[in-house]
């Protein structure tokens, strides 16, 4: 079943005939299944994983018992949402938005000159390898509550302390970096299903070597500022700021920095 589900994985989706849901029942026995889901990104984020297995129990049971769906109905669809912000991103809006972005990025080259074992290719290949590792707990508490003290978040904390180790190994002191952000800035979008994730691109000047105190408030400075602003499609940005395009690096950011702390919940049945 193991290499059924890797193949099926494995299988590319076909953007412009679909599907992009594809689900896989496996009988392994009278009374045991297993249920696999393969979904391409353009449907649904990460999110959305944890609102469709909380919502997944349920719905079996309601069509295992023959009742009838007890899930309520959503203020809102998907659609709704892209119509709204087709409609909203235009205008005043959109200039203001996009105004802030130029003057943010305004002579950000985003080439991160790390030392690497291997040449550059040519062309990336998004060939890597994983490295992980625990922060202790007496480490993760201690800068939870450093970061409270400077108004900041953990998110922050652990932000600065990564832009701070990028600089240490490139020389470099204007360190750019990209985020993903949920985009669910609304009560009634987060119970829906759908791509609202956004790229955020975090700037932060380092030069003068300032203390770790001084440089989480400018990360936070540079959070903030990027929270009010998230709205503005990174695909957009990119088609309107027209960087430099190379096929070896990614435009406008080289490093990514992600927390996932979006809610995930097991399937739960009554049977």
């Amino acid at each position: 079943m193991l290499r059924l589900a890797s193949i099926e994985g494995q299988r590319p989706f076909d953007l412009a005939r679909g599907p992009l849901f594809r689900n896989a029942l496996y009988r392994l026995g009278p009374e045991h299944h297993i249920l696999t889901g393969f979904v391409h990104h353009i449907v649904y984020d990460g999110w959305s994983s944890g609102v469709f297995t909380r919502e997944l129990g349920p719905v079996y049971d309601d069509i295992r018992e023959g009742r009838e769906l007890s899930l309520p109905e959503l203020p809102i669809q998907y659609p709704d949402y892209t119509e709204w912000q087709r409609g909203w991103l235009q205008g005043e809006t959109l200039e203001r938005m996009l105004s802030y972005w130029r003057g943010r990025l305004k002579g950000a080259s985003g080439v991160l000159d790390l030392p690497a074992d291997h040449p550059r290719p040519l062309v990336t290949r998004h060939r890597g390898a994983q490295v992980r590792f625990v922060i202790p707990l007496p480490v993760a508490q201690a800068l939870s509550a450093l970061a409270q003290r400077e108004g900041a978040t953990l998110f922050m904390a652990l932000l600065t302390a990564y832009k701070l180790l990028l600089s240490r190994y490139s020389g470099q002191e204007d360190i750019v970096v990209g985020s993903p952000i949920a985009g669910r800035d609304r009560p009634e979008l987060e119970g829906l299903i759908g791509l609202f994730v956004n790229t955020l691109v975090l700037r932060t000047d380092l030069s003068g070597a300032p203390g770790f105190r001084e440089l989480l408030r400018r990360v936070r400075e540079t959070c903030l500022g990027a929270y009010a602003h998230q709205l503005f499609p990174f695909e957009k940005l990119v088609e309107e700021l027209k960087p430099e395009r190379d096929l070896s690096r990614n435009p406008l950011f080289q490093m990514m920095f992600v927390l996932q702390n979006y809610p995930m919940q097991r399937i739960r049945s009554e049977s």
